[in-house]
């Protein structure tokens, strides 16, 4: 890869969303959103619900929402292997609002800890979609 980019590559498990070599990505990490410049230290990372930025020179030319999953980053590449990914443009807000109703709704029945967290879980999804929309505009 050129000194000046890194290859970035996002798969879910439907297909290879994006491979191509990019400026910087953005990535919304477990613990917080980290950026990833070419010569980046090999780390390896949670994802949280949130957008991935794409970065062609100091403009975002992309934003893809991804529902959570992991990064792997070396001083050359970026993977993340997510576990749903979307365009924001693509966001359905009237179904990401029923979703986050349905959550919210299944949260207030969960019966057991699982129950729970795969509500919370929803609710992260549904509310990270809706954020993202928001961010967008």
């Amino acid at each position: 890869m050129a000194d000046n980019k890194v290859a970035f590559e996002l798969v879910s498990p439907e297909r290879l969303v994006v491979s191509m070599p990019v400026d910087m990505v953005v990535v919304p990490g477990g613990d917080g959103d980290f950026g990833v410049l070419p010569g980046h230290a090999p780390l390896i990372a949670s994802v949280r619900p949130g957008v991935i930025e794409i970065y062609e020179g100091r403009q975002v030319s992309d934003r893809i929402f991804v529902s959570g999953g992991f990064a792997e980053v070396t001083s050359e590449r970026c993977t993340v292997l997510a576990e749903a990914a979307m365009r924001v443009a693509d966001i359905d807000v009237g179904k990401a609002e029923t979703d986050l109703r349905d959550a919210e709704a299944a949260l207030a029945e969960a019966a057991d800890g699982t129950a729970r967290a795969d509500a919370e879980r929803m609710i992260g999804v549904a509310q990270g979609k809706l954020d993202a929309v928001k961010r967008a505009h």
